[in-house]
């Protein structure tokens, strides 16, 4: 596993206005840790993850992934996208080997991991199906497994449930809570919805508005695993209200 450093960064795109999405930069994400980026829309969380995954390059500063600086997009780095964006011609299981296969790897390398994150992700039954088959949901288990076949160190995952409805949304985050627990995969998380953030995340980064930077870190201290139930708990809201309190300053 990877660990995430992040030192003054800042990002600002050039033009007859300049726009500063993001400015002085500094967080660490453990290697095994798992972070959500929380703060209103436009701050710059997506500019952020972006830049952690190698498709965009930094203005100033140093952003290291296992001590490594990043220059390009990596296999060590997965990215899950608020649409899953899925090949429509092929089916799930092709979908999901489609990464190493491209890559030329043997299919001992992934064949067995492959089958092993479509049982995680409760996909095993629908190996056959196309995406236009599939619900919101379904697709992006498909999504996550995919990411997950590649034997990812570090997760990017850019509000993957924005798009569903409540209920799929809540699905997804206790699957997402199973998965982490099984793998432990370094995770760092974009979302503007605190439940999501307290419910899933060890550490919380709140971004202030743009140019966006690191307005408080705010450890969770809430033990794992984890359920949904504890959305209606006493630590879990009283937290809650901290945050919004924070993010209104």
């Amino acid at each position: 596993m990877s660990d995430i450093s992040i030192s003054q960064l800042s990002k600002t795109y050039p033009g007859a206005t300049p726009v500063h999405a993001l400015d002085n930069i500094d967080l660490h994400v453990q290697a095994g840790e798992f972070v959500a980026l929380l703060g209103p829309s436009g701050c710059g969380k997506s500019t952020l993850l972006n830049m952690i995954a190698g498709f965009e390059s930094a203005s100033g500063g140093s952003l290291l992934v296992g001590g490594k600086p990043v220059t390009r997009p990596g296999p060590e780095r997965g990215v899950v996208f608020q649409e899953a964006a899925l090949f429509p011609w092929l089916n799930v299981w092709e979908n999901v080997i489609f990464g190493p296969k491209t890559a030329g790897l043997p299919k001992a390398q992934y064949e067995q991991r492959a089958k092993d994150m479509l049982e995680i992700t409760g996909l095993s039954a629908f190996t056959k199906a196309l995406p236009v088959q599939l619900s919101g949901g379904m697709r992006q288990r498909v999504g996550i497994a995919r990411v997950l076949t590649l034997g990812s160190q570090v997760l990017l995952m850019d509000e993957p449930f924005g798009a569903l409805d409540a209920q799929t949304r809540l699905t997804m985050q206790e699957l997402l809570l199973s998965v982490w627990q099984n793998l432990r995969t370094t995770v760092v998380f974009v979302t503007h919805d605190i439940d999501e953030a307290i419910l899933l995340a060890d550490t919380i980064y709140v971004m202030s508005a743009r140019p966006g930077r690191i307005a408080t870190r705010i450890p969770v201290p809430i033990e794992r695993p984890r359920t949904l139930d504890l959305i209606t708990g006493d630590v879990f809201n009283e937290l809650k209200r901290d945050i919004l309190q924070k993010m209104r300053h």
